[in-house]
């Protein structure tokens, strides 16, 4: 199974998401694999910590390898690194992975991740794949590589907004260059369900039959404590009620597979 997780507007919780939920397969004994494709490295600092800063081959390595011609290429496994983490992998990001876009457009690489993940199946039960904030080359190179599409929402009317140009363009992705994507779910993060507010957005999402996933992610100061020690919730604090709802998250969505 090859999932993105996509959102074009920054800070919904993408890496969150992505890792916690990929952390969850590893820990039930799937062979998961993490592609960072966010030049912020969230996903990459997430699962190395402090040896993020400078792992000997990335997805930079990759795709700027893919911008000449070689006999012999490094394959897609050479770049995946192992986490601390069983059955836990990564290929990490760069910061600099934005300088090689226009050089991938120009030399029309779109399908180069499309093919690394289906060889990489043969030694991942899982893959996820993290966006950046925007939809540029490394975005659709993902949606073209991936099966499903995983779309994290914050309850705000900008986000609301956001999302029909989303969906869009995720459509417009599915007729062109896959036709195997599907639209997973929308899934609300950093939910108040106190607020009136973040209450009345999501009950107007699904007037519209917009696909909302009935599991919500709370809001909580463990997120970022999880963050700050590099260890996924579900090693951190597996009882905690944010870790509960990433796994009752993943089991609604095994629930729709």
């Amino acid at each position: 199974m090859r999932r993105v997780v996509f959102n074009q507007k920054g800070g919904v919780g993408k890496s969150s998401i992505a890792v916690n939920l990929a952390a969850i397969e590893a820990s039930r004994g799937a062979r998961t694999l993490v592609i960072d494709l966010d030049p912020q490295c969230n996903s990459t600092h997430y699962l190395l910590g402090d040896d993020a800063n400078n792992p000997e081959s990335d997805v930079y390595g990759f795709f700027e390898q893919a911008l000449s011609f070689q006999l012999k290429p490094l394959p897609p496994h050479s770049f995946v690194h192992a986490t601390p983490f069983d059955n836990l992998s990564i290929l990490p990001s760069h910061p600099d992975l934005g300088d090689l876009q226009s050089k991938l457009e120009s030399k029309h690489k779109i399908y180069k991740l499309r093919d690394a993940v289906v060889e990489l199946k043969e030694d991942f039960d899982v893959i996820y794949i993290d966006t950046p904030p925007a939809f540029n080359f490394f975005t659709l190179s993902a949606l073209v590589a991936a099966e499903r599409c995983l779309i994290p929402f914050d309850c705000d009317e900008f986000a609301r907004q956001a999302l029909y140009s989303l969906l869009n363009n995720v459509g417009e992705t599915r007729e062109d260059h896959n036709a195997d994507l599907q639209i997973e779910g929308i899934v609300v993060n950093q939910f108040q369900p106190r607020a009136s507010l973040p209450q009345k957005i999501v009950a107007g999402l699904e007037a519209e039959d917009l696909p909302v996933l009935a599991t919500r992610l709370p809001a909580s100061v463990k997120m970022k404590e999880s963050h700050n020690e590099a260890k996924p919730l579900v090693y951190m604090a597996p009882q905690h009620k944010l870790t509960q709802a990433f796994v009752a998250l993943y089991e609604e969505l095994s629930a729709r597979s």
